[in-house]
């Protein structure tokens, strides 16, 4: 829910992946990114038949036609092709009518009569917003609009003011937001820290009969939830984390009256079943022991591994993504919320098994030599190229060719390496931590007091 009137901006590229997989449905065409932009503002489901859709400098049913035309008259089809904007209001404070008229005086206060914009009011929401489609070319000159901070803040600026003359909220000291990706992370189901909550939330209440009980089935799951019935917001946080949540703002369901309203809804339909089923579960978990297995051979034939692979290969097995028989599942938030980035540790631990980097200061010192190594590929990639430009032998030009390309898909590669081993480096204190609070939370629910041993790679 939108507390006050915002306002965002931001260019459209090669692709909308990232709008479109916010707001598309499967039934939506594939077409080209303008078109898409153009689409996903005035979408007929969002705008009430189109009721809220103005073109400002270009007609609502031509509009991918005419800005696509001005754009191949200056020749400025590639880069950023147009901006996407929106403009966000308190929910309840305003109505359709007059969040259009204010959207289409934002765009032609910011934009004027050089550049064409397409304005769509969205009705499907709680809470009233305009969509901008902005043709990057100026309509006139062709130069390309500089979308820079000033801009932002410019736009900005301009809907408070038109905000202020309707007697609309706005923010005056703006805090710290939340980050693009995690939005997106959290819009698409992927465990951020705010799903990992509400998953544990709804689990908890399915297995409790009362607050108590909740309470303990949270803890299990790594999660101490504070809901004393003074506190006027009960929280929510991690086991190894201080920092607390308000379980409010994990949205409607997680309030105070709805929790206790959930499980007692859920208990009168159910009774002891789930909880049953859980405590059993919890009782057996309890009692296992580790199996012995017996080896017949030389352990001097056996592979041991040290340094990073073998903190890596523990993570993985961690995680429960190594072996592939492994059918356990991560107790902690930390290690669960890791699953978001299981790919970049795979392009790490495939770099350090490659590369034999066993410490951080191996990897650091990968990190020195690859960047000797580009500089040497740059400089080899030049001589090249001026060999091109006066060589006049078919064959002769066809070798270097060659040799351009084979330079620059080894730069590529280099290049490549050497992020991945920067984000070794990144993640190695919160892949530590992540390790740590796992082995935590295995021992709380073992019922074991936890060890401040530390596990060394080191070798």
């Amino acid at each position: 829910m939108t507390a006050v009137a915002t306002t965002k901006i931001w260019a459209v590229k090669d692709n909308l992946e990232r709008t479109v997989n916010y707001a598309a449905t499967p039934e939506k065409t594939v077409d080209s990114d303008l078109k898409k932009a153009i689409r996903y503002a005035g979408d007929e489901t969002k705008t009430e038949s189109r009721c809220y859709v103005t073109g400002v400098n270009c007609n609502t049913e031509t509009v991918f036609e005419e800005m696509n035309a001005v754009q191949e008259r200056f020749g400025k089809t590639g880069g950023n092709i147009a901006y996407h904007a929106y403009q966000s209001f308190k929910t309840g404070e305003i109505t359709p009518e007059l969040c259009h008229e204010i959207g289409v005086e934002l765009a032609k206060k910011m934009w004027g009569n050089e550049y064409q914009v397409l304005v769509a009011t969205h009705l499907n929401t709680g809470t009233l917003h305009n969509h901008f489609v902005v043709c990057s070319t100026n309509m006139w000159t062709g130069k390309k609009f500089d979308c820079n901070e000033g801009a932002y803040w410019k736009f900005r600026a301009l809907s408070d003011k038109l905000c202020a003359e309707h007697n609309l909220t706005v923010i005056k000291n703006p805090s710290g937001k939340t980050p693009r990706s995690i939005y997106f992370a959290e819009k698409n189901g992927e465990p951020t820290t705010f799903n990992l909550m509400r998953k544990a939330i709804d689990f908890g209440i399915e297995r409790s009969y009362s607050i108590s009980s909740f309470d303990r089935v949270m803890k299990s799951q790594g999660f101490i939830v504070n809901s004393n019935p003074r506190r006027r917001y009960w929280t929510i946080c991690s086991v190894n984390s201080n920092k607390s949540v308000r379980m409010y703002r994990l949205g409607d369901e997680y309030t105070n009256e709805a929790i206790l309203r959930r499980i007692k809804v859920h208990y009168q339909q159910y009774g002891y079943k789930h909880f049953d089923e859980y405590h059993y579960s919890r009782v057996k978990m309890r009692d296992y022991r580790p199996k012995k297995i017996r080896y017949r051979g030389s352990f001097k034939l056996l592979k041991c591994f040290g340094g990073l692979y073998a903190k890596y290969l523990h993570y993985m097995l961690l995680m429960g993504k190594l072996p592939k028989w492994n059918q356990r599942k991560p107790l902690s938030a930390e290690m669960r919320e890791a699953w978001r980035y299981l790919d970049r540790f795979s392009r790490q631990v495939t770099l350090v098994s490659n590369k034999k980097l066993h410490t951080i200061d191996d990897v650091k010192s990968f990190i020195t030599d690859t960047d000797k190594e580009i500089k040497e590929v740059i400089e080899l990639r030049k001589k090249v190229y001026n060999k091109l430009r006066h060589c006049d032998d078919d064959d002769r030009i066809k070798e270097l060719k060659k040799s351009r390309d084979d330079c620059t898909t080894l730069l590529r590669q280099l290049r490549q390496e050497k992020k991945i081993a920067l984000t070794i480096i990144e993640d190695e204190p919160k892949i530590n931590e992540n390790i740590r609070c796992e082995i935590q939370a295995q021992n709380l629910a073992r019922g074991r007091k936890p060890k401040e041993r530390k596990k060394v790679y080191e070798r």
